[in-house]
């Protein structure tokens, strides 16, 4: 998911996808200094960023996942939106949108605002737009991605998501960069991620991580962490600002 779809319950919950991850070429190797390759491990890609690898990408057959009707109560998802502390005018971006699930949700709360709903699958882009098209959400905008970029436009947007998305993004490193220049002055960046530190949070471990590595990841990119939400189920909620 991250490009792709970022929750899949067979990816997560232990079921591995046997194919392969891609190689990464030698060319991209030599331009991007900051990651190390090695032997992927059975969810990742054999692709390291400042320590941790990056998990394995899926596709767009796990929409049905993301659109569970147990997912509002184990994720208390009405907490994340709340907490997000929006106004009328508000203008978000949710990268990684997938189905839309928090898109839509976002949306009938900023209606003199806008909703940029960034996804990189095709099949996912058609299926934003046609629930844009039958809930005449005329102030949400569906961007098409790609692994290295937003293509959001400069200083546009108050606030970033990246929910349950961020352990998933092959080019972290770039599309941090990307998310940054997207940034209104006073812009923040929302990581929602599965708790790496808890143990009891059954979800495979390249698809948890902890506040510690969330930290100094963004830290590279001149964020600190701003706020913190410690009363969800099961993730991280951490919201950044520019330092």
């Amino acid at each position: 998911m991250k490009t792709a779809i970022w929750v899949l319950s067979w990816l997560i919950y232990g079921n591995v996808c046997g194919q392969p991850a891609k190689q990464i070429s030698a060319a991209n190797e030599n331009i991007d200094t900051p990651y190390v390759y090695r032997s992927p491990s059975a969810d990742g890609t054999g692709k390291f960023y400042m320590g941790r690898e990056i998990a394995r990408v899926m596709d767009a057959s796990g929409s049905d996942w993301l659109e569970r009707p147990g997912r509002p109560k184990q994720e208390n998802t009405e907490l994340i939106i709340a907490s997000m502390h929006l106004n009328r005018a508000s203008v978000v971006a949710d990268i990684g949108a997938g189905t839309g699930f928090y898109t839509f949700r976002i949306a009938s709360l900023v209606p003199e605002g806008k909703v940029f709903a960034v996804e990189i699958q095709d099949e996912l882009i058609r299926f934003l737009n046609q629930k844009k098209k039958e809930t005449r959400a005329q102030h949400v905008e569906v961007i098409k991605g790609d692994t290295l970029r937003v293509n959001l436009p400069d200083s546009s947007v108050d606030l970033a998501i990246l929910v349950d998305v961020y352990h998933e993004l092959s080019w972290p490193r770039e599309v941090i960069r990307s998310i940054r220049n997207s940034l209104k002055q006073e812009g923040r960046i929302l990581l929602v991620e599965y708790r790496g530190e808890d143990p009891s949070v059954r979800i495979k471990p390249l698809h948890k991580t902890t506040i510690a590595q969330l930290s100094r990841e963004m830290a590279s990119h001149g964020f600190v962490l701003e706020r913190r939400v410690d009363v969800l189920p099961i993730q991280h909620f951490l919201v950044f600002k520019v330092n």
